[in-house]
């Protein structure tokens, strides 16, 4: 193999193993190119939570069935959740694949690609960490660190925790050594992963003991890193701690990822996801109380079997009384392997579709209205890179996670002090004044 194409699919998890297969195919010696037509090794890092997911990926994987029928020395490898979740099965459907393995297996890649003998192999055990294995970061400023593998949540239409397996926390020690690493390396940012990063440390023997708060703030210690970041937390696992180190520890950013799903505390039974709404408003309570100018977002899904229209409107009044800042909206579909796709009373489809117009609508106006309260203020702003709508303009990030395009001579990595002079529902826009002092 000489060069390799990667295609990834789903959350921030797939992102950091992403880059730790880029960083192990760049230590073998194989090189990534931009065009897939271009790649000895086709490579997907895949994800199974939604449909629509699935959906971009078996189209994709069409090209590469038909790249490698006119070049059969091509090698075509599927990792990540839905590898987990169709194990052997990839191949009957799929013989043109070589390799597909778990997201507990990124090593077995390496193994099979330095083999001598290429013959179709599937790699489905779940094995820890890939912190020890290379990283080529997106951005070099900016690097994930995984504290846990795995969920020990049972929510009735989620498939993680039949494809990552039981929840594992990751030694404190090894977290804080490779945040260090990272650190002498001129990361800046870092964000904490773990499918419930709440529920951290609970599994961990006596002589490591460390709950998700203490984590924090021992990060927060590492010089170098100036900001902090985690995804994604539990509702019913969020502690007071946890939300009092949004407060006290400079580096961790004014931002919590907060999943509601629904607004509706007989659905969320439905969903078993062991909290109702009045405790998760209770926690936005605590959220507020301590940090007030705290941008909360979260996830919803519309459409939930045996979701009516009072279920509907109650998830709409929770979105009018939170104030989300924003929010990851879904239409429910039915995963394999979940009880949710068993359920009787399915809803819809143009129900859904109906109802999810309506979700959008309110929660883009809320947001709109939100981040009218940065017009004025002078933020700090990481920088990133040119703006996607206007490279002559920069683009980066506030601590409250709103994307700021602004005029300016910044460069990425830096931070810039920007005042912010207008404002829409998902960016910021301004005008730098000065670098930062953190810059």
């Amino acid at each position: 193999m000489r060069t390799y194409h990667l295609t990834t699919f789903g959350c921030q998890m797939n992102e950091h193993d992403s880059e730790r297969m880029k960083g192990m195919l760049d230590s073998l010696g194989i090189r990534e190119v931009g065009a897939r037509e271009e790649a000895d090794l086709i490579l997907f890092n895949t994800c199974s939570i939604r449909e629509s997911a699935d959906n971009r990926f078996l189209g994709n994987l069409g090209e590469a069935k038909r790249l490698k029928s006119e070049d059969p020395g091509r090698v075509v490898g599927v990792g990540g959740c839905w590898s987990q979740s169709m194990k052997e099965r990839v191949f009957e459907q799929f013989p043109f694949v070589d390799v597909a393995f778990g997201p507990g297996q990124i090593p077995k890649l390496a193994e099979f690609l330095t083999s001598e003998s290429l013959t179709a192999q599937g790699y489905f055990e779940f094995e820890g960490f890939s912190g020890h294995l290379p990283m080529k970061r997106e951005r070099e400023f900016h690097g994930w660190v995984q504290v846990s593998v795995g969920c020990n949540c049972v929510c009735a239409y989620c498939i993680v925790p039949s494809t990552r397996g039981r929840e594992v926390s990751r030694a404190p020690g090894d977290v804080l050594a490779e945040v260090e690493r990272l650190a002498a390396d001129g990361v800046r940012e870092v964000t904490l992963l773990g499918q419930n990063v709440n529920s951290y440390g609970r599994d961990l023997p006596k002589e490591q003991k460390a709950s998700f708060a203490e984590l924090l703030a021992a990060v927060d210690r590492v010089e170098g890193i100036e900001r902090i970041r985690y995804t994604s937390p539990h509702p019913k696992d969020m502690r007071e701690d946890v939300i009092r180190a949004h407060a006290e520890l400079p580096a961790l950013c004014e931002h919590i990822h907060l999943p509601l799903q629904s607004g509706s505390s007989r659905v969320l039974k439905a969903m078993k996801r062991t909290y109702n709404r009045e405790r998760y408003l209770d926690r936005v309570a605590m959220i507020r109380e301590h940090v007030p100018d705290c941008a909360l977002s979260t996830d919803i899904i519309v459409g939930f079997p045996g979701e009516t229209d009072e279920d509907f409107e109650a998830t709409l009044e929770v979105v009018e009384q939170v104030r989300y800042d924003s929010a990851f909206t879904f239409i429910f579909s039915p995963r394999r392997g979940t009880s949710a796709a068993e359920y009787a009373e399915q809803v819809p489809y143009p129900v859904k579709r109906e109802r999810m117009e309506r979700l959008v609508d309110a929660v883009q106006r809320i947001a709109a209205e939100r981040s009218q309260r940065f017009v004025g203020r002078t933020m700090d702003v990481l920088v990133e890179g040119p703006s996607r709508t206007d490279p002559a303009r920069l683009r980066g990030r506030i601590r409250h996670n709103k994307t700021a395009n602004f005029s300016g001579t910044a460069q990425p990595g830096e931070f810039a002090r920007v005042e912010i002079d207008a404002a829409t529902s998902t960016t910021l826009a301004g005008e730098e004044r000065a670098l930062s002092p953190l810059a």
